[in-house]
């Protein structure tokens, strides 16, 4: 799963962290993203970040799936969760809900965030570096967007 939107970025607050992220499939295609900052530097994982307070799960997904690929999509449902435990003083923690989504409109255009990204059939992402259960979230967004 992916890294909130840059939490390296100051102090973890003391309490779990509510985020969201997005399986978008574009023509039998999932959208990978790779990290350029901590966390996870380096690994493959879907768009997504923070909730803000007062902000829908479909709305905070809308605006950091926008934020951090410029992509608009169509989101489906909830294809799974991820909690990401603190593993270091200093790092936070997190309850990621992941949707699957369908591409829309524009290309991928990424922010600082991420340096690479990749449109990948869900069997050939198993050699990319990847965040912890990935795999599982592709493969049940998968079976929401083909139905």
């Amino acid at each position: 799963m992916p890294g909130p939107s840059d939490p390296a970025s100051g102090p973890q607050p003391p309490r779990p962290q509510l985020a969201v992220s997005a399986a978008i499939f574009r023509e039998g295609k999932v959208l990978l993203v790779r990290r350029a900052r901590s966390p996870a530097k380096g690994f493959y994982s879907l768009p997504g970040g923070r909730v803000e307070f007062g902000e829908s799960l479909h709305a905070a997904l809308h605006r950091e799936v926008d934020e951090e690929t410029s992509l608009k999509i169509e989101i489906l449902g909830l294809a799974g969760w991820r909690e990401v435990l603190p593993q270091a003083a200093g790092s936070g923690h997190y309850l990621i809900l992941s949707f699957a989504a369908r591409w829309v409109d524009r290309e991928p255009h990424l922010n600082e965030e991420h340096d690479d990204f990749q449109w990948l059939a869900p069997e050939e992402i198993g050699s990319l570096k990847l965040t912890g259960g990935l795999e599982e979230i592709v493969a049940a967004a998968r079976k929401l967007v083909v139905g």
